[in-house]
């Protein structure tokens, strides 16, 4: 079970990541503030919590206030929640042809689904020690131990099972914006895919009446008929309603099941997910970054758990909607449909669709709009147009090393990758702040993730080093200080995984009190603490083999979202912004920053 951490060491933790960000004076006040705290209604507050805790043994302290802070935001989820994951092309490039990989990817999906759903699905398990646990002979040992003792088994081999509890929301699953607090919706029993096309929307089944799934060949058809459709764009296209407010949206929802599109509706909330194929090729990674975070907003339900995109060269990605659940069930899902539609295809280039009448399997769904609804969609596009116009997506790749050379240097390659972002934020506004890491906390029952608070006393101390006065400082001094920093984010990293970051409890204790209507302690209105909440570098990262790179928008409008990945060899970054913040050069400057941390690590001598 995820653990709540003791209230004294969250205050420590909590000051610690404060320091780097206030001034003496305004660091003594927070201190006060939360040794005053920790003495008083927060004391209280933790001991409600932990016998809250202690009632509810099968879930986690989190989960419900978690689930409230997602599910009562009122921003629209495009942007301001929804992520995004593109695959790597298919290896061999004749099956990236958009139509067999949409039926080969749709295929290995639905398998995925019933292997999950039949309890077939390897449990998830995070190894330590690989050689040791990652191997077909543990796998075959532990396979007749009692799951009341098996747990213990991967223990003794430091291999650690991971929560699955999220998995059931990728299918059959949406958001349904309600005002006030959206729900989650899932209908196991639905058999259909949802299709969207030029903002056309289409079902046909995947699996018949006995369970089983519908021929390849046949899936292929129906994919084919769609494609083939040339049914224009429509003049006001549902899809963008799903990228409104969300109590906006829960309005118009209303009047769209009032004004009789109840069976339409339920088609598209119930679907196994939301394929979008889209018409157009890729330019360029930017291009891509743009298409698989937000598209035109037409040829999406942003609402779906995930939308599954393939655009006309074949390049596919994944936009998933964040309140369900986490990157690493995505990712789960992600490698496996990678894995199957590449290693074992269901159709190839030479196959031919089945002979089936797709005119009577597909329905293409039709909405019957008022006038009100067509002026919501209207002002749905323009605002949708407005605050994707504002956005800007920068990317580079950095060729000089990565993760071998990090490894062989005795640094974690996650701590020079965030010292990076910390170094160059100094050199381009000349200041250290509010910082946020994700970390899943997924080997919890029910954990989500915790924050890991990049910006501490060690990289503020090495990033002034490094861009105020290099001359000052010999190669092994600035190697020492890159190695302090590297120990103390693996420290804070650890914490995280284990459940003892402090941002979720002190959330989990400020959720408490405004349940129970106490009036919110003046800990919680310390500016100092809303700084610390106002993320400006907000990021994630993600490695597989099947990932090509990841996004998310900023998470406060004079913020950077920042995804990255450290390779073997070379490290990828693609920062989100609007325009109070300039991308371009912050993405320049990690680059020198890296340039410079790596000619430390190399022993170059650095000239200021």
């Amino acid at each position: 079970r995820l653990p709540v951490p003791k209230l004294e060491d969250t205050i420590r933790r909590y000051l610690n990541a404060q320091k780097p960000l206030l001034n003496d004076d305004q660091f003594r006040k927070t201190e006060e503030l939360a040794h005053h705290f920790q003495k008083g209604i927060g004391r209280e507050l933790h001991e409600q919590l932990v016998a809250q805790d202690n009632q509810n043994k099968h879930t986690s302290y989190i989960t419900g206030p978690w689930f409230d802070m997602y599910l009562k935001a009122r921003e629209p989820v495009v942007l301001n929640f929804n992520a995004f994951m593109s695959f790597n092309p298919d290896p061999k490039s004749e099956y990236n042809d958009q139509l067999i990989r949409a039926t080969n990817m749709t295929v290995s999906a639905v398998r995925f689904m019933k292997t999950f759903r039949a309890g077939y699905l390897e449990p998830e398990v995070f190894h330590l020690n690989p050689e040791k646990s990652d191997t077909q002979i543990f796998k075959k040992i532990i396979r007749f131990v009692p799951s009341s003792l098996s747990w213990f088994g991967a223990y003794m081999v430091n291999a650690y099972p991971l929560d699955m509890s999220q998995y059931f929301r990728l299918f059959n699953s949406t958001r349904l914006p309600k005002l006030n607090r959206d729900e989650l919706y899932t209908d196991e029993k639905a058999k259909h895919l949802l299709v969207l096309r030029n903002g056309n929307f289409y079902v046909f089944d995947v699996i018949d009446r006995d369970g089983n799934m519908l021929k390849p060949s046949e899936i292929q058809a129906h994919l084919k008929y769609i494609l083939t459709d040339n049914s224009p764009v429509p003049a006001f296209p549902l899809g963008y309603l799903s990228s409104e407010n969300r109590d906006t949206w829960a309005l118009l929802r209303k009047n769209l099941l009032d004004n009789g599109n109840e069976e339409a509706l339920q088609k598209v909330d119930s679907a196994i997910f939301c394929l979008s194929l889209d018409d157009f090729p890729i330019k360029d990674f930017v291009h891509l970054s743009h298409t698989m975070l937000h598209g035109d907003g037409a040829n999406r339900w942003y609402d779906k758990s995930f939308n599954l995109i393939i655009t006309k060269d074949g390049t596919a990605g994944i936009n998933f909607e964040h309140s369900w659940g986490d990157g690493v069930a995505v990712l789960r899902f992600q490698n496996e449909v990678f894995k199957d539609s590449t290693k074992a295809p269901a159709i190839s280039p030479q196959s031919q669709p089945a002979s089936v009448d797709s005119s009577r399997a597909v329905q293409k769904l039709d909405f019957k709009l008022n006038d009100a609804l067509k002026a919501g969609i209207t002002k749905a596009k323009q605002k949708f147009d407005a605050s994707v116009e504002a956005l800007s997506l920068n990317m580079i790749q950095f060729h000089e090393g990565g993760k071998d050379l990090l490894k062989q240097k005795k640094v974690s390659p996650d701590a020079v990758a965030q010292l990076a972002f910390q170094m160059a934020f100094l050199r381009q506004y000349n200041q250290t702040v509010a910082t946020y890491e994700s970390c899943s906390t997924a080997a919890f029952k029910h954990g989500r993730t915790e924050t890991i608070r990049p910006a501490s006393m060690h990289t503020k101390k090495c990033s002034e080093a490094f861009v105020r006065e290099l001359s000052k400082h010999s190669t092994e001094e600035l190697q020492k200080l890159i190695v302090e920093c590297s120990k103390y984010h693996g420290h804070l990293t650890k914490e995280a995984a284990m459940g003892q970051g402090f941002d979720r409890h002190l959330f989990g204790l400020r959720y408490l009190a405004l349940s129970k209507d106490i009036a919110l302690p003046d800990f919680y209105q310390d500016q100092a603490y809303a700084r610390l909440n106002h993320n400006i570098i907000s990021t994630s990262t993600l490695l597989s083999p099947a990932v090509q790179l990841g996004g998310f928008g900023p998470v406060v409008s004079d913020g950077f979202g920042v995804g990255y990945q450290v390779h073997n060899d070379w490290i990828g970054c693609n920062v989100s912004s609007y325009p109070t913040r300039n991308g371009k050069e912050f993405l320049q400057c990690i680059y020198k920053s890296l340039e410079d941390i790596f000619n430390v690590l190399k022993g170059k001598k650095m000239s200021s």
